[in-house]
């Protein structure tokens, strides 16, 4: 069996778990020596840092009663920036108990200059220190061996996604199916292996650690029997639901006396929902702008040095409810660029849009530009103006939009924005068919938070250049 790592599958949980506890006391340590050596009373800051390093154990014991050391095991992607809410309540209540704790031992009481700066350090730390450890586990913990229980079309689609994002950190081996020949569509894709019906030896032989279930491959009775014959294997099983393009992170799980609901987002924000989306935009746009003006400044030179033609391209997009509007960006192609689309369209990678691996058009700066994402900046004033959002589905040219029908046309419930779901998740590496459904899954599954966290997840993803063009 091949080997990329020095720790295996089954060890992973258990390496994780104390990398992350470990993780945790460093930030936390860090963050009371802080807190307590530069905002403290003079003469007294060492014997007041041990006795708040005397606490380490019960922050241990708080982050695990919020879950923060088993989700990893729930979960197939394991992303610190979504433990955010979490983290944040959990020091909320660790603070409060912090001060109490240094209320009623004998030093001093903790003041509110040394709880506030513990608070401000120890969050950002959290999330370094967090970062650090799954990358540590990432490099030395094994892929694990995935089985997929059916085919079709679904487990063909996610089969490529778990290859173009390997930070998931599984191999597909092979599938097994309830019927006695292969699924069609996984041809050249992943081996056949068998009949469902010797899924517990082929568990065994090909050292399998994760069966992926393909709704409607088996039918809950069997399922039951799956979920109880790989809880003796030690292997994990993960379901695709059948109504998966419907479904989102939004998705709540209730029950009914015992029985499993799913409950999705209404169809339409709330008035407080919008206001509340407006609302950041306006103030992190603006605040934006200020802080990088003279980088805007340096860029529009460096534009005008380069080659002949305005700073500031602008084009007609299709925005919410339909209604055009005139995007702005920094100019990256020469000026004639329109005019050249005819000759280039014979080249294109997709028919719905130009999308050339070297498009000659692009000047020297536009391709640093590009890959920078630098060029997106002058979006922030149609922020401003309300054309478009921070987070939203991705804002179409009119002859784009023309191709998107039925069910696609809900993106278009929310303004366009300047990062997203598809920005965040691959860009041009994502084909245009899944970015229609990234986008609709965005509309009917938003959530505040949802925005903040693709937003702190936009600039690791601009800086891995992935899908940039």
């Amino acid at each position: 069996m091949q080997r990329t790592g020095i720790v295996s599958v089954e060890r992973r949980d258990f390496t994780l778990r104390r990398l992350l506890a470990t993780a945790d006391v460093l930030a936390i340590a860090v963050s009371i020596s802080l807190a307590t050596s530069l905002f403290g009373y003079a003469g007294s800051s060492l014997g007041r840092t041990a006795w708040g390093l005397l606490t380490l154990p019960a922050w241990i014991l708080l982050f695990k009663t919020y879950g923060l050391y088993d989700r990893d095991a729930k979960r197939v992607s394991h992303s610190t920036v979504e433990e955010l809410p979490w983290l944040f309540h959990a020091i909320i209540v660790g603070g409060l108990g912090l001060w109490l704790f240094y209320k009623v031992m004998p030093p001093e009481k903790l003041s509110l200059r040394e709880g506030i700066a513990f608070c401000a350090a120890v969050l950002p730390g959290l999330l370094a220190t967090r970062a650090v450890a799954r990358a540590v586990a990432h490099r030395i913990v094994e892929p694990e061996r995935v089985l997929f229980l059916g085919g079709g079309p679904m487990a063909k689609l996610l089969i490529q996604k778990i290859r173009l994002h390997p930070e998931y950190r599984l191999r597909p081996i092979g599938y097994v199916d309830a019927v006695d020949t292969p699924a069609d569509g996984l041809e050249g894709e992943l081996p056949y292996l068998g009949h469902l019906s010797d899924l517990e030896s082929i568990c065994e032989s090909a050292g399998v650690n994760r069966v992926v279930v393909l709704a409607p491959a088996v039918d809950h009775a069997a399922l039951a029997d799956l979920i109880r014959l790989t809880k003796g294997l030690e292997v994990r099983i993960s379901i695709l639901p059948h109504v998966v393009d419907v479904l989102g992170s939004s998705v709540e799980i209730d029950d009914v006396e015992g029985i499993t609901v799913l409950g999705i987002n209404p169809p339409a924000l709330t008035r407080s929902s919008r206001f509340l989306k407006r609302a950041m935009d306006v103030s992190i746009a603006l605040a934006a702008l200020v802080a990088l003006l003279p980088a805007l400044i340096i860029i529009a030179v460096a534009i005008k040095l380069d080659s002949p033609g305005p700073v500031i391209y602008r084009q007609d997009r299709i925005g919410h409810r339909g209604r055009r509007f005139r995007i702005s960006k920094f100019r990256t192609m020469v000026q004639d660029a329109e005019a050249r689309v005819g000759d280039l369209k014979s080249l294109s990678a997709h028919p719905a849009w130009l999308l050339l691996d070297h498009d000659p058009r692009v000047t020297r700066v536009g391709r640093f530009l590009r890959h920078t994402s630098l060029d997106e900046l002058p979006q922030l004033w149609n922020v401003v103006r309300g054309d478009m959002s921070l987070v939203g589905p991705r804002p179409m040219t009119p002859d784009v939009d023309e191709q998107i029908s039925g069910w696609g046309r809900r993106r278009l419930d929310l303004t366009p924005g300047i990062t997203g779901l598809w920005q965040v998740l691959g860009r041009t590496n994502i084909p245009f068919e899944e970015m229609v459904k990234l986008d609709y899954l965005y509309v009917t599954n938003w959530s505040l938070w949802q925005d903040i966290r693709l937003l702190i997840s936009t600039l690791p993803a601009v800086f891995r250049q992935r899908g940039a063009n």
